[in-house]
């Protein structure tokens, strides 16, 4: 979030497109911990769904920012 934020702020193309690939990234980060959270049973099933969800719709979303900055 603060990535996509910060980005926003810049002023050129480049400048923007990293901060957004730097948040893509920050995404797949996220995916990770919530499947490792799964693993260790400490969110269930419908909780990981949601916020799997969630991050592919918000990575979809920044992939769409990041081409149109090419």
């Amino acid at each position: 979030m603060l990535n996509i934020a910060e980005g926003s702020g810049r002023f050129t193309k480049p400048d923007k497109r990293n901060f957004y690939i730097i948040s893509r990234g920050s995404a797949f980060e996220c995916v990770a911990i919530f499947d490792f959270l799964y693993d260790q049973e400490i969110i269930n099933k419908s909780d990981f769904d949601e916020f799997y969800k969630s991050l592919e719709e918000m990575s979809k979303m920044l992939f769409v920012m990041i081409r149109k900055l090419q």
